[in-house]
């Protein structure tokens, strides 16, 4: 039986902040792993790649939720977390897919919806080749994981998501302050 929850990180571990998805993928793995003998969720499963692909679409099959985590070179700050659903004349490629579209394939392979799906969209900043990931990321992707812990431990999970999501905003705002990293963006 397959893991009702898939989350994927997605995006390049070579090229900076792009290592966002791949970079939270192990750390939620880390986090997760020490709740041992705590009340758990049920099990997950959770993937990563350099960029989502056709081939995507069976491992898509037969969850409850998905999550698909990205960096975002711009937008909300420290993160954005949105429903996703398949929209019909996304483009459709073989390579280098947006979730939207690997959605639409899901849907037309599958021949029904695709389950609730996510997009966790972490602010990056730095995207060079052989640049590591920045220390705004770094304190955006902690908020982001923050709520979707939350999101993940309660069964309300979108709105647990959307109130974490508000408060770690504000909570950032304080820190950019605070660091004075505000004026560096």
């Amino acid at each position: 039986m397959r893991a009702p929850t898939l989350i994927i990180g997605y995006g390049n571990p070579s090229r900076g902040d792009d290592a966002l998805g791949p970079t939270a993928i192990a750390a939620l793995e880390r986090r997760m792993a020490r709740k041992v003998g705590q009340a758990r969720p049920a099990p997950i499963e959770y993937l990563t790649d350099f960029q989502l692909q056709v081939e995507f679409v069976t491992d898509l099959a037969d969850r409850e939720r998905i999550v698909f985590i990205d960096a975002a070179a711009s937008g909300a700050e420290p993160f954005s977390f949105e429903p996703l659903v398949a929209r019909e004349g996304e483009p459709i490629a073989s390579h280098a897919l947006s979730p939207a579209s690997l959605l639409t394939v899901f849907k037309h392979y599958h021949r029904h919806d695709p389950p609730p799906c996510f997009l966790l969209a972490v602010r990056g900043y730095m995207f060079e080749l052989g640049a590591p990931l920045s220390a705004q990321a770094q304190c955006n992707l902690d908020a982001a994981l923050a709520m979707l812990e939350g999101w993940i431990d309660r069964p309300d999970g979108l709105a647990a998501a959307e109130l974490a999501a508000a408060d770690s905003t504000r909570s950032m705002r304080n820190l950019y302050r605070k660091t004075g990293m505000e004026n560096t963006r």
